[in-house]
């Protein structure tokens, strides 16, 4: 091996994927244990997946693809940057305007609020989308929505997502303060 080369990084550096990928120079590339390096490569936190193949005589080809963020969630002084399975992959002193807030207190793909957050997110309609400032997790059946003219949506629980966001959407119009889609048949407006 005299070369590693780093194919699709963006957040992570060639240097830290070499690093990472541990395989010194001038071991012969047929003794080289893919899986391993694919392991070890996977292992940094930006890199959702990876593929390592042989390049005849000497290179290695690292294929990358890394996270997506979906959320942030402020840690501290900052926010932890959590893609679509609620992995954090990323530490940033300011949100993204176009990532939405998730309150959860204990990020990460183990998290039930995070889970649900997520879970939120992905059914909520075009419209909720856009005027999103924040999902709050309170507890798995206490989630709301805030939204960037100080109104909230009382979610309830994850279930049925798909009903709650099609109604909420629909009582956008309304002047109200709060909304309560938390049994979507039964709505509430105060």
């Amino acid at each position: 091996v005299r070369e590693v080369r780093v194919v699709g990084a963006d957040l992570v550096t060639p240097v830290q994927v070499r690093d990472a990928a541990a395989v010194p120079d001038d071991t012969p590339l047929a003794r080289v244990d893919l899986t391993a390096v694919a392991a070890r490569i996977g292992d940094l936190a930006p890199v959702e997946r990876v593929t390592v193949d042989r390049q005849w005589p000497d290179t290695l080809v690292v294929r990358l693809v890394e996270r997506t963020g979906v959320a942030v969630v402020p840690q501290g002084d900052g926010y932890a940057v959590i893609d679509r399975t609620g992995v954090v992959f990323r530490t940033l002193a300011e949100p993204p305007p176009a990532l939405p807030v998730v309150r959860v207190t204990r990020p990460g793909p183990a998290d039930p609020g995070t889970r649900a957050a997520l879970e939120v997110l992905g059914v909520l309609t075009p419209e909720l989308r856009e005027r999103l400032r924040d999902v709050h997790v309170e507890g798995l059946a206490r989630i709301s929505l805030r939204l960037r003219d100080e109104r909230t949506v009382f979610w309830g629980d994850a279930t049925r997502g798909a009903e709650k966001a099609r109604v909420a959407t629909a009582l956008l119009g309304q002047p109200a303060e709060r909304v309560d889609v938390s049994a979507p048949d039964v709505v509430t407006v105060k």
